[in-house]
């Protein structure tokens, strides 16, 4: 009886947590999207970021994010994609420029932390080429990649990806092409980070 009486217990503890993980509910915790987009993670789940620099609420996910990077299942990818509002092109081009010259891992952070700890505008050309110069960038190898077809081509991309995934606010976080989230409909950044999990292993069940 008292084995039957454990058995039950666990049962029930067991049942709880999965309703706790498993009470993310699609238009209020996440949305699905009208058309499934076609991802490019060859093979894996994607799972991709909309961000803007200057956005505070993506400077304070930054830390959550990066808790999850160092854990993240090796069967998901994880992108990244700037907005493209009007003002933001410039930080839009930046991010595709740090990323053709291969230094974004380097500087997408401390990036982020000049903006919003050290008060730096980094809205134009010549003044992110002053910050890249603290980081042995040189300014006319940035300023070429800064104004090169392969940006402006990415930034193009972008601009396509944010209106296919009906990006309106950033942060936004789409998971596997078929799910759209973000800390405001999760409850908050870590709240976010356990919808993300969540929405990983229901793509991951659908395959």
């Amino acid at each position: 009886m008292r084995t039957s009486l454990y058995a039950l217990l666990f049962l029930t503890l067991s049942l709880v947590s999965y309703t706790s993980e498993a009470g993310f509910e699609a238009g209020k915790h996440y949305v699905e999207l009208g058309v499934a987009q076609q991802v490019s993670a060859d093979g894996k789940i994607e799972v991709r970021e909309f961000f803007w620099y200057g956005c505070q609420h993506c400077y304070r996910l930054e830390p959550f994010l990066e808790a999850w990077l160092e854990k993240r299942p090796p069967d998901v990818a994880y992108v990244r994609t700037p907005g493209v509002a009007r003002r933001w092109i410039s930080h839009a081009k930046a991010y595709y420029a740090f990323e053709a010259l291969g230094i974004t891992e380097k500087v997408h952070r401390p990036f982020f932390d000049a903006i919003h700890k050290g008060g730096q505008k980094l809205e134009d050309e010549s003044s992110i080429k002053a910050f890249l110069a603290d980081y042995g960038v040189d300014g006319e190898t940035f300023a070429n990649a800064f104004n090169s077809f392969g940006v402006r081509t990415q930034v193009q991309k972008a601009k396509q990806l944010n209106f296919r995934y009906a990006v309106e606010s950033v942060p936004s976080i789409t998971i596997g092409g078929k799910y759209k989230t973000s800390a405001s409909m999760a409850g908050g950044e870590q709240q976010l980070m356990q919808v993300i999990d969540h929405l990983i292993e229901k793509v991951r069940q659908q395959r």
